[in-house]
């Protein structure tokens, strides 16, 4: 068995998919999540430690006990619209929670993060697609709670030689080939799901905020990855710094754009459903194109996505849907 890796909100839609690709990997891997909205049934094969990291109580022995090589963390609130109304618990989830166990990790002589980072600390695109250099200007507290986190590691790195790389998804989308894992937040607030929902009959209609943005059909244009890709891209970074890398940030997606109707029309062709549609108005905060430059990790990780296509995509979370409505009572 290998290294010991600690998956922090690991019984989460990506953290679960994260612990499958480290236990193939031969990774010997634990997992923390306080049940908030992971779901136990999604932690496949792998201890589960269930608490709050932001608790030194909690987290002080587990890693004393663990001694993990490192600490992956996905363990974060993600809805910007919530994070507008309720700043407050995005940063005590997101920074000071990340922050206790950051010191609970100094303490405990664990020097390796991988930190679950977003697009959204980029605001409003100067430019598209976007790399790491783009200026860094979130626009809502989700964005700003995993912008200060990221400023948070570069000081520790400083300060304690504690060494990170933080990966900057773009829309994360589709679910475990082999159909053991998917896409299941309480409420749903990403697009593909919302979109399978209605295939399936457990939802009207899809509703499209805004058709008049300026982009060739009106609707917003986003950067759709694959979970699995993703988290080979997390794989590869953990790699990286259990051989001693430096510390780093990789923005992460395909490169590809697609608009809200073309995910639309790639989901009618993959559930044959007609998915009826209603416009409504659009939803502040929302930048007309989100496309990502990940070029820096194709290069210095050497990360290749497998499932780089939209059809792909939504054959997998698809299958999901369909197969498994027990997770779902």
């Amino acid at each position: 068995m290998g290294d010991c890796i600690l998956v922090v909100g690991g019984a989460g839609y990506i953290g679960a998919h994260m612990v499958k690709q480290l236990r193939r990997a031969g990774f010997a891997v634990q997992v923390a999540d306080d049940l908030s909205s992971g779901r136990r049934e999604a932690v496949l094969g792998a201890p589960l430690h269930v608490g709050d990291i932001g608790d030194p109580a909690f987290v002080g022995p587990l890693l004393a006990a663990l001694r993990p090589a490192a600490v992956m963390h996905f363990a974060s609130f993600i809805q910007v619209g919530e994070s507008v109304a309720a700043p407050g618990k995005y940063y005590r989830n997101n920074v000071a929670a990340t922050l206790a166990l950051l010191e609970a990790m100094r303490a405990h002589g664990v020097a390796r993060f991988i930190f679950s980072s977003t697009a959204a600390i980029f605001g409003d695109p100067q430019y598209v697609p976007i790399d790491e250099a783009h200026p860094k200007a979130p626009i809502n507290p989700y964005g700003r709670s995993k912008w200060f986190v990221e400023q948070v590691l570069e000081d520790f790195d400083r300060a304690h030689g504690l060494k990170s790389v933080c990966l900057r998804y773009f829309n994360a989308a589709g679910a475990d080939p082999e159909g053991e894992l998917g896409e299941c937040h309480e409420p749903e607030t990403h697009l593909i799901p919302l979109v399978l929902q209605v295939a399936s009959g457990r939802r009207p209609h899809i509703t499209v905020y805004g058709e008049d943005y300026p982009t060739a059909d009106g609707t917003c244009i986003r950067d759709y990855i694959h979970v699995e890709d993703l988290c080979q891209a997390h794989l590869l970074a953990l790699r990286q710094l259990l051989q001693g890398g430096d510390s780093a940030r990789y923005n992460l997606g395909n490169g590809n754009g697609h608009s809200v109707r073309e995910v639309i029309a790639a989901a009618r062709r993959a559930t044959g459903h007609p998915i009826p549609v209603q416009v409504g108005a659009r939803r502040p905060g929302d930048p007309p194109v989100l496309v990502a430059d990940a070029s820096a990790a194709r290069r210095v990780l050497g990360w290749q996505p497998r499932y780089a296509d939209l059809d792909t995509i939504l054959a997998h979370a698809w299958a999901w849907e369909r197969r498994h409505a027990e997770w779902r009572r």
